[in-house]
């Protein structure tokens, strides 16, 4: 990178996978980006639901689930990294006791756009007796990348990004996520088929 270009911060913003990306856990794929400097950028996919929802969920952690309006929700497939590990995307909540860290490991990171992402157990449990936040994306894993990788997978233009919207997140059916997300760019999915074009 040239010492007068300034490094890009794509923080609150969708990856969307491009479609000669063909590794399977990416291919199609919409990540939302809750962090990105220039010692990497950590994020969860959105759009690849895994085999469970919430309710078998809790019940793994043994927990009951009194959020009915939860219950059915999928759990995703956030990554490839610590896919024991729950991560939950979610609104600020606006209780004063909502500490924000530096760090992307503590347990739970403000992110610049009215988001938080916890890893502690403790916001399961507000969930299970009723409260916690109102709007939430369970992940299994997520996905990482280290110093100066993502910023070359977009030089090889493996991924478009574009400002992300909380309502693709959290209002947009899971099988029109990614073509939601090409619809901020002005975009539809055929218009980026490699077979497209002409001579």
């Amino acid at each position: 990178m040239p010492a007068d270009s300034a490094p890009i911060n794509l923080t609150h913003h969708f990856l969307i996978a491009m479609p000669g990306l063909r590794d399977a856990t990416f291919a199609k794929s919409v990540i939302y980006l809750c962090e990105h400097s220039e010692r990497g950028a950590l994020g969860l996919i959105i759009n690849k639901p895994s085999d469970l929802n919430l309710k078998n969920l809790f019940d793994k952690v043994e927990l009951s689930l009194q959020r009915d309006d939860l219950v059915e929700v999928p759990v995703f497939q956030g990554g490839p990294v610590q896919t024991e590990r729950g991560f939950v995307l979610h609104e600020t909540m606006l209780t004063g006791d909502a500490s924000s860290s530096e760090t992307a490991y503590a347990s739970t990171m403000s992110i610049p756009g009215g988001l938080e992402m916890t890893t502690s157990k403790d916001v399961l449990e507000a969930l299970s007796t009723g409260a916690g936040p109102r709007r939430v994306l369970v992940s299994l894993g997520y996905s990482a990348w280290g110093e100066g990788q993502l910023e070359s997978e977009l030089a090889e233009n493996s991924w478009l990004t574009v400002g992300a919207d909380t309502a693709v997140i959290f209002d947009t059916p899971v099988e029109q996520r990614y073509d939601r997300a090409l619809a901020l760019l002005g975009l539809e999915a055929w218009t980026l088929s490699p077979q497209a074009g002409h001579a």
